[in-house]
């Protein structure tokens, strides 16, 4: 006597299950250009890595006399596997099921809380999202006889473990409700172009409420999601690269905040001088010139990704290594708006601020920032209070940081690039200068009677100007200790890399929760 018969079911329903929603809604979907939710959780972690939880959930179909016919799978496939070794949480939406529409049992599996998401509380392990589904659907209130309060599966655990453990999103299709606002509630979030959208809610409810004909693509694609709106962070070209983009990211991160970010072998020499870097910057002050290349010089080769890289685009925030360790880069870019701190760039700048911070990550600051950005259209957007809630997040970080002043900085952006609660290591290029505000401006208001009364009011001010010029110099900051050094450019990878190797120490005795007081501005 055995249990064969038993197992033999298992194993039969295993076979139901990974048929998903059936041949003809897996044709289906594939003829969208969209791989299923299986596919997609083999194409992200190791190969055979995956333990799925929960396979057997789903809806048992009976002939008359009772017996078992089918089971029509829960619509969302999740379970524990690897990336780079390294354990992961990782669940999706089943599309080819009720278009992955909630399931409705006594414990969910995921996509509204779940299993998924304590199983990367308890175990202190990243989660992964693969997003394709609606959420709720009003029919439900049919089966049930009753309407359920918003929250019944919230998002507390979701809020729970963004200061706890990393929080990947991807969206792979149309995430609206639930799903989508779970894909913000992550620390960083991917969709793929032509085949993703994102919403509150779709075109026919915003038709329904608003009168307004709006397709998928317009309402919530990438074009809108991650370049205008910045909802979502970065785009994939396809499936197959967003799953690449997810393990190069958790690549810069600890497994949760107890431990420190991995550390590689330095395979790029630390002491590596690049003499591009002297010639980088135009000695003519509003002339831009490229911040990626900069970037690139100082840290170590083919280390960099960036986060949202089209939105915001007059800061530019990536993760990088430099002799090996994991480093955030906050930079301004001066090909955009001068450098100048929009309302956009300022939301970008405090959410990576944040990151890094949160998960033991030293922060470099490339500062070249005339201020924050100013007119109508900037007041309208509240600029200022955005960029006040960037320094204010600056201010609260406990990770070692480092100040490299490029070229400009000026003004409360500047503020937002240094470490005052820390050691305030602040270095200079020869090329640096800052203020309250540029010298151009500021002549223009502090001296305007002057300038009106005499004979020649633009020749005035220009001799104001040179006049004023000549204390701009870092060199004379640094002879009175109110800048630390004032450096050969070409040292400057080098000299963070003796910053921040020393700094390990700090680090690995400061693991944890990262606990914040106040509120932000």
């Amino acid at each position: 006597m055995t249990w064969k018969p038993e197992t033999d079911e298992i194993r039969q329903r295993h076979r139901w299950a990974e048929e998903l929603g059936g041949e003809a809604s897996v044709r289906r979907h594939h003829a969208q250009g969209r791989l299923t939710v299986r596919e997609r959780i083999e194409a992200t972690l190791d190969p055979g890595s995956f333990q799925e939880v929960g396979k057997l959930t789903g809806n048992a179909v009976r002939d008359e006399a009772g017996n078992l016919l089918k089971v029509v799978p829960a619509p969302y496939v999740m379970g524990l596997g690897s990336i780079a070794g390294r354990p992961v949480a990782i669940g999706g939406e089943d599309f080819t099921v009720r278009g992955g529409t909630s399931w409705g049992g006594q414990r969910r599996k995921g996509g509204q809380g779940g299993f998924v998401e304590d199983l990367a509380c308890q175990y202190r392990i990243p989660l992964i999202n693969l997003i394709d589904g609606a959420g709720g659907t009003v029919s439900s209130a049919k089966k049930r006889g009753y309407t359920v309060f918003p929250g019944v599966h919230g998002f507390e655990r979701s809020v729970e473990l963004l200061g706890i453990v990393p929080v990947i999103s991807a969206v792979l299709g149309t995430a609206a409700g639930g799903p989508a606002g779970r894909a913000i509630l992550s620390h960083w979030s991917i969709m793929v172009k032509n085949t993703s959208q994102i919403f509150a809610a779709g075109p026919p409810v915003v038709e329904r409420s608003l009168g307004e004909k709006v397709s998928k693509e317009a309402l919530g694609g990438a074009q809108l999601a991650v370049d205008v709106a910045g909802t979502v962070d970065n785009v994939a070209e396809n499936e197959a690269d967003c799953f690449l983009q997810i393990r190069k990211f958790l690549s810069y991160f600890p497994q949760n905040v107890w431990e420190l970010p991995p550390q590689l072998p330095a395979a790029d020499p630390v002491e590596r001088r690049e003499e591009a870097l002297l010639s980088i910057v135009p000695r003519e002050r509003r002339q831009p010139y490229n911040m990626r290349r900069l970037i690139a010089l100082i840290l170590d080769r083919d280390s960099l990704f960036e986060i949202q890289p089209t939105f915001g685009k007059s800061v530019i925030t990536c993760l990088a290594r430099i002799g090996g360790q994991v480093v955030g880069v906050v930079a301004n870019n001066p090909m955009v708006l001068g450098g100048a701190m929009d309302v956009k760039a300022a939301r970008k700048q405090t959410h990576f601020v944040e990151l890094c911070d949160n998960f033991h990550i030293p922060l470099i600051y490339l500062v070249d920032v005339p201020g924050f950005m100013v007119g109508s259209a900037a007041e309208t957007a509240a600029t200022l209070r955005e960029g006040m809630r960037t320094v204010y997040a600056g201010l609260q970080v406990t990770v070692p940081v480092v100040t490299v002043v490029i070229r400009k900085c000026y003004g409360m952006a500047g503020m937002g690039t240094n470490d005052k609660n820390g050691l305030d290591l602040k270095l200079a290029w020869p090329s640096a200068e800052w203020g309250s505000l540029p010298v151009e401006g500021g002549v223009a208001a502090a001296y305007r009677r002057e300038i009106e009364a005499a004979p020649d009011p633009q020749q005035k001010q220009a001799e104001i100007e040179t006049e004023l010029r000549r204390y701009a110099s870092p060199i004379l900051t640094a002879e009175a200790f109110a800048v630390e050094d004032v450096i050969d450019p070409r040292d400057t990878r080098q000299y963070l890399w003796r910053f921040f190797s020393a700094a390990q120490g700090r680090l690995r005795t400061s693991v944890g929760p990262k606990y914040k007081t106040g509120v932000r501005p």
